[in-house]
C-alpha cells in the first residue's frame, strides 16, 4: 500500500485503498477547531481539515438499508492507526439522524499536510482526544458479532 494510504473494509459494497490525496480530492473540506484539556498535558488547541468521516464511510455503501434508522445504528465503526492505537465509534454518532457528530478523517493538522503519514481520525466533541487516531491504517464498517461470539447461557 502506498505510504499514507488506508483501507476501508468491512461490510460495504465497495472496499476501498484511499490516500490523503484521494481524501482532499472526493469530499468537501470541514474545519475544526479542538481543545484537548487532559489531566497531564493541560490545554492544546489544534485546527484539523478534512472531510466528515460519515461522507468518506458512506461512498464505500455500507450494507444497510439508508431508510431503516434502527439497521444503520446496529453498525460500528473500528478505525486503526500506525502506531498500533484504535477507536471505535457506532454509525448512530455521525449519522445526521443520530448523534450528527462532525467527525473527521482530518487531511491537515495544524497547517500541516498529511499526506506522507497518513489521515486522522478527529473526534472534535471528546474533550482529551483519546479517540483521535493518528496515521489512520484502516476503517473497518459492520455490525457488532458480539453475540456470536458469546458463550450460551448455561
Amino acid at each position: 500500500m502506498p505510504a499514507g494510504s488506508f483501507t476501508l473494509r468491512g461490510d460495504v459494497a465497495r472496499p476501498a485503498v484511499l490516500t490523503v490525496a484521494d481524501l482532499r480530492r472526493g469530499w468537501e473540506q470541514h474545519r475544526a477547531e479542538v481543545v484537548f484539556d487532559c489531566a497531564t498535558a493541560g490545554p492544546q488547541h489544534h485546527t484539523f481539515a478534512g472531510p466528515l468521516l460519515r461522507e468518506v464511510v458512506a461512498a464505500a455503501l455500507p450494507r444497510f438499508d439508508p431508510a431503516r434508522r434502527k439497521e444503520r445504528a446496529r453498525f460500528l465503526l473500528a478505525v486503526n492507526g500506525g502506531d498500533g492505537h484504535h477507536a471505535l465509534l457506532s454509525w448512530a454518532e455521525i449519522d445526521a439522524d443520530f448523534g450528527d457528530a462532525p467527525v473527521l478523517l482530518a487531511t491537515r493538522t495544524d497547517g500541516r499536510d498529511l499526506d506522507g503519514a497518513g489521515p486522522q481520525l478527529v473526534v472534535p466533541s471528546d474533550r482529551c482526544g483519546a479517540r483521535y487516531v493518528s496515521a489512520v491504517t484502516g476503517i473497518w464498517i459492520g455490525p457488532p458479532r458480539l453475540a456470536e461470539t458469546l458463550p450460551a447461557e448455561a
